[in-house]
C-alpha cells in the first residue's frame, strides 16, 4: 500500500500535524477510517472545499476509509473561526435540504462501495439529541476556557464580541471526533489550516480519556500569492454548482489565476503526476498560459464533467482566439426586452449587483459591446447590436456575457 503521508507532503497538502512520526507510521501500517467535516451552511459545496475532497480522494485511493460528516448539527451554531460576526442561524429544514444537495456533490471526489468505501455521517443524529447537563459535565468539565480563549480561532472574535454559543462550537467538533473514534474507530481529523484548533480540541479529548491513538492534521489553504483566498468572484464565492456557478464561469477562473499560482492549484486540484505538474509549472511568460489552459480544462473535469469541460473550453477558445464555439459561453436571453438600456443588461447579467454600479463601470471605460468601447450611461441597445443574432457584452477583458 502506498503510503498516502508521501503523496500529501509532496503535493504540498500538508500544513500542521499533531503527531507527525506515528501518523506517518499510521499510514504504513493499516488502513485508518478518518474524518472530514463540511458545515452544511449552502446548498453546494465551493471552492474552499475543494481541497478537503482532493485529501479525501488521494487518502481513500490509498487503502484509507473516508467518513464525511456534514455537519447538520454544528451548522445550526456556526463555526467561528474566520468570522468577524455570528453566522446566520438555519433552520433544521434548510440545513437537511443543504445536506441532500451536498451529498451528491461529494459522490464525485469519493467511492461509497468496495473494501474501503466512504460513508456520510450527519453530526444532527447525535448532537441534536444530547442533554446539555449531561454533555457539560462529561465533555465540557475536560475543557479549560483559559486554552480555548488563547486558540486563534476564538481571540480575533473577542474584540468583537464572542457569544457562548459560538464558544460552544469546539466542543462540538471535538465532541464529533470522539463520537466517530467509539462508533467507526475513526483516528484521524482532518481539515483546512484555519480547522487547526477545533482538531487539536477533538484529538485532546480523545486522549484526556484514556486513548492514544486520536491524530489531527491540517491542509493548506487555497490562497493567492497575497494570503487570500483563492476562489471569490465578483458574484462572490467559486460554486461548484453549475447552477449556481456556470461550467464556462468555473473554468475561466482557472484559466485566469496568477502565474506564481499555477504550480500549487495543480498540485493541490489535479491529478496530473508531479513530473508533469514541474514540466508545466516551469514554462514562462506567455508560455504560461498554455499551462493555465490545462489546469482549468482538468479541475473543470473534475468538477463538472468531460464533456462540460469540452464546451467551457471551446466557448473560451471562441472567445480569445476566434475559434470555438460560442454557443457554449454563458447567455442570457433578453426575450422581448432587447431594446433595454445598457446599464440594466449589465445588471441582469449579474456583471453588476446595482445600477449604480453599473453607471461606474461605464464611467471607468471597464464595459464594451461587441468590442465597441460604452461611454454613454444612457445609451440604449438596438437592433443594429444584434446583427449576428446576438451581442457580446463584455467587462474588461475576462468576462463575457452573449446577450440573444
Amino acid at each position: 500500500m502506498t503510503n498516502v503521508f508521501d503523496i500529501l507532503d509532496e503535493r504540498g497538502y500538508i500544513e500542521q500535524m499533531t503527531h507527525p512520526k506515528e501518523i506517518k507510521e499510521l499510514f504504513s501500517k493499516e488502513s485508518v477510517p478518518f474524518y472530514i467535516g463540511i458545515d452544511p451552511t449552502a446548498d453546494s459545496l465551493h471552492v474552499g472545499h475543494f481541497v478537503s475532497l482532493m485529501v479525501a480522494s488521494h487518502m481513500q485511493k490509498c487503502g484509507h476509509k473516508p467518513i464525511i460528516l456534514v455537519g447538520g448539527g454544528t451548522a445550526t451554531i456556526g463555526d467561528p473561526s474566520g468570522k468577524t460576526d455570528m453566522r446566520k442561524m438555519l433552520t433544521r429544514e434548510e440545513i437537511d435540504q443543504n445536506v441532500e444537495c451536498i451529498k451528491k456533490q461529494i459522490e464525485k471526489f469519493v467511492s461509497f462501495e468496495g473494501e474501503n468505501a466512504a460513508i456520510i455521517v450527519n453530526n444532527a443524529d447525535w448532537l441534536l439529541d444530547l442533554k446539555f447537563v449531561d454533555f457539560m459535565r462529561e465533555i465540557g468539565s475536560l475543557f479549560s476556557v483559559n486554552k480555548m480563549l488563547a486558540a486563534e480561532c476564538y481571540k480575533q472574535r473577542m474584540e468583537t464580541g464572542l457569544t457562548f454559543f459560538e464558544m460552544s462550537y469546539m466542543l462540538m467538533q471535538s465532541y464529533d471526533f470522539l463520537y466517530l473514534y467509539n462508533k467507526y474507530g475513526c483516528k484521524l481529523e482532518m481539515g483546512g489550516n484555519d480547522q487547526w484548533s477545533n482538531i487539536i480540541g477533538g484529538v485532546d479529548l480523545i486522549r484526556k480519556i484514556g486513548k492514544d491513538d486520536s491524530f489531527g492534521l491540517t491542509f493548506k489553504l487555497l490562497t493567492t500569492k497575497e494570503g487570500k483566498k483563492m476562489g471569490k468572484t465578483e458574484k462572490g464565492a467559486l460554486w461548484l454548482d453549475p447552477k449556481k456557478t456556470s461550467p464556462y464561469e468555473f473554468y475561466q477562473y482557472w484559466r485566469n489565476i496568477e502565474d506564481e499560482s499555477v504550480e500549487n492549484v495543480f498540485k493541490l486540484l489535479t491529478f496530473l503526476p508531479i513530473e508533469k505538474i514541474n514540466e508545466l509549472s516551469s514554462l514562462k511568460d506567455e508560455q504560461i498560459n498554455e499551462a493555465k489552459k490545462i489546469a482549468a480544462f482538468e479541475i473543470t473535469k473534475l468538477v463538472h464533467g468531460e464533456d462540460e469541460a469540452i464546451k467551457a473550453e471551446d466557448a473560451s477558445n471562441a472567445l480569445f482566439s476566434g475559434s470555438g464555439n460560442l454557443d457554449n459561453m454563458p447567455t442570457v436571453d433578453l426575450g422581448v426586452n432587447k431594446n433595454l438600456s445598457i446599464v440594466d443588461a449589465i445588471v441582469l447579467t449579474g456583471i453588476a449587483p446595482s445600477k449604480g454600479q453599473a453607471r461606474t463601470l461605464i464611467n471607468q471605460g471597464g464595459i464594451s459591446l461587441n468590442d465597441e468601447k460604452i461611454t454613454d450611461i444612457n445609451y440604449i441597445l438596438s437592433d443594429n447590436d444584434f446583427s449576428d443574432g446576438y451581442a457580446i457584452l463584455k467587462k474588461g477583458k475576462k468576462v463575457f456575457y452573449k446577450l440573444i
